[in-house]
């Protein structure tokens, strides 16, 4: 199927109309999207601007500072039009001050295509000064057991509900909103892969209606786990997707991509972090990083 970038969530219908979402007022459903995103365990996804003013037109995650006070920051390599360019975008801090990137660093396997390098569509920024006053650093998932884990999944960008998909109606601010879905669909790395074929290495979350008249095709639930079950929105990505392993919350997959137009039906897809850990702790060596 056709894939597209992605940015902030699509969700249920129900939970939308519960949050106060209706005709004319199709913003105000967000409610516990907007929530789930701000608790403080994702304090470390961030927005990106190409023009300092336009927040949210890609997003990314602090992983921590180097001893220079210079911030480095996960996102998607996709954001990036090729040749990438250090001035593509400026970032947000937590305290509304704009970092400009020093150093960019794309995984040198990723190819601009989503349709076959999901599983490196990764890279790593470093910015001119140091992101402070969110705590600690959060920690990178680098087990294999991500199959069958509630992702959620955290960004800025467009929104939208199951029945519409995402549609600019939907959306007002500069907020950061938050989906989940269980990963049905696990693709380990295939490192044999030619440039035409899918290299693997993502995992993939399904959008069932409420009624579970849809099939799951990943042989998973044919009915939404929870109320706060979505898609990533249409957009540019780079946010970030955590699992939640003996109560700790560990960042798990970059958001990358899409098909159709995130409605009911549609799939979410996402770059697995954990065969990178060489790659980024190579870049950025104080990368924490904890398995199962």
């Amino acid at each position: 199927m056709p894939q597209r970038d992605a940015g902030a969530v699509v969700i249920l219908d129900s939970t939308w109309r519960e949050d106060g979402g209706s005709k004319g007022q199709e913003s105000k459903g967000f409610a516990s999207a907007l929530a789930l995103a701000a608790q403080p365990q994702f304090a470390a996804v961030l927005a990106f601007a190409s023009d300092g003013t336009t927040w949210g037109e890609a997003s990314g995650t602090w992983i921590g500072n180097d001893d220079q006070n210079r911030a480095y920051i996960l996102t998607a390599a996709h954001v990036f039009e090729l040749p990438a360019r250090t001035d593509a975008y400026v970032v947000r801090g937590p305290n509304g001050k704009i970092l400009k990137i020093d150093k960019l660093w794309l995984h040198p396997r990723w190819n601009g295509d989503t349709d076959t390098r999901t599983g490196y569509d990764i890279a790593l920024l470093r910015l001119s000064g140091p992101v402070t006053g969110i705590g600690e650093p959060p920690v990178l998932y680098s087990g294999k057991a991500e199959a069958g884990k509630l992702l959620t999944f955290v960004g800025y960008g467009s929104r939208g509900i199951g029945s519409t998909g995402q549609q600019d109606r939907f959306y007002s601010g500069s907020d950061k909103a938050a989906a989940q879905g269980v990963v049905d669909q696990f693709e380990p790395f295939d490192k044999t892969a030619s440039d035409s074929d899918d290299a693997g290495n993502y995992l993939g979350v399904f959008l069932p209606k409420e009624d579970g008249s849809l099939k799951n095709p990943y042989g998973g639930k044919n009915r939404p786990v929870n109320r706060l079950v979505g898609l990533l929105g249409s957009g540019d990505s780079g946010g970030s997707a955590w699992i939640q392993t003996g109560g700790q919350w560990l960042l798990a997959g970059i958001n990358s991509n899409g098909d159709n137009n995130a409605e009911y039906g549609s799939s979410s897809w996402f770059c697995r972090v954990s065969p990178h850990r060489e790659w980024i702790s190579r870049i950025f060596p104080a990368a924490k990083f904890q398995g199962e």
